[in-house]
């Protein structure tokens, strides 16, 4: 059996069935990743009609190899064409902002505000964010920006007694942990996250200003203050084309 790779990082034999019988699709979808390298980032491709000539195949055939870059997130529409997407974005598993993180890849960080509420801490939400039932608490909803392109949204929720004057002191489109750290000299200590794969609902694909269909990344974040006190519960949703995630780790 023959277990090499055409490029280091490539799918197991560049996702040949063992059968050998390659779907045309994706025998399309080949040939045209190979045309984006030659493009470059930016570059305009060509339309279904010319690539389906080009390749000698139905224009559903080069519509259904275009879905699947699309969702992958190596083509972007730009008004009426189609662009070579450039790199995704990556974003640390660790306790640093989204801001930290934009930032280290030369991209300018941003978030536009939907809304700033106020409202009685419901019970299941209490121990994630060190308040009793009934207690005030904030959740604050943004849409995350990179040079100003739509790329998340985030939900936080923290307790109005730990940041009594969030809805004054605050500007939205700064990062919410360095406000901590610098107005409030709250220190993170430590976090839970958990990872999932989701589809966004209408109301966050028209915030986001995605299709319905584009896999999302979704993220659940429970903080902790360095004395071991719950501080926020954060849900974050990143788009899936323009995202991916690293971590470090350590026997």
């Amino acid at each position: 059996m023959d277990h090499s790779y055409s490029t280091p990082g490539a799918p197991h034999r560049d996702g040949v069935p063992e059968h050998g019988r390659v779907p045309k699709y994706y025998a399309v979808k080949t040939h045209i990743t190979a045309l984006l390298d030659e493009l470059g980032q930016g570059g305009l491709l060509p339309t279904e009609r010319d690539l389906a000539v080009r390749f000698g195949v139905a224009r559903e055939t080069v519509r259904q190899a275009l879905r699947e870059l699309l969702l992958e997130g190596r083509l972007q529409r730009m008004g009426r064409g189609t662009v070579v997407a450039g790199p995704k974005l990556e974003q640390p598993l660790a306790l640093a902002s989204y801001t930290e993180g934009v930032r280290r890849q030369g991209r300018r960080p941003g978030r536009s505000l939907i809304g700033l509420d106020r409202f009685p801490c419901p019970e299941a939400l209490a121990p994630d964010v060190g308040a009793r039932a009934g207690e005030p608490v904030w959740h604050m909803e943004r849409v995350l920006l990179a040079d100003d392109e739509r790329v998340g949204l985030e939900s936080t929720y923290v307790a109005v007694a730990r940041v009594p004057r969030l809805d004054e002191e605050f500007e939205p489109d700064s990062s919410f942990y360095g406000y901590l750290r610098e107005r409030l000299g709250v220190q993170f200590g430590d976090a839970d996250e958990r990872l999932e794969t989701v589809l966004a609902t209408p109301r966050e694909a028209l915030l986001v200003g995605t299709p319905p269909a584009l896999p999302m990344l979704l993220i659940h974040r429970v903080s902790r203050d360095t004395d071991g006190r719950p501080l926020e519960r954060v849900r974050s949703l990143y788009r899936g084309d323009r995202f991916s995630f690293t971590a470090h780790l350590r026997g």
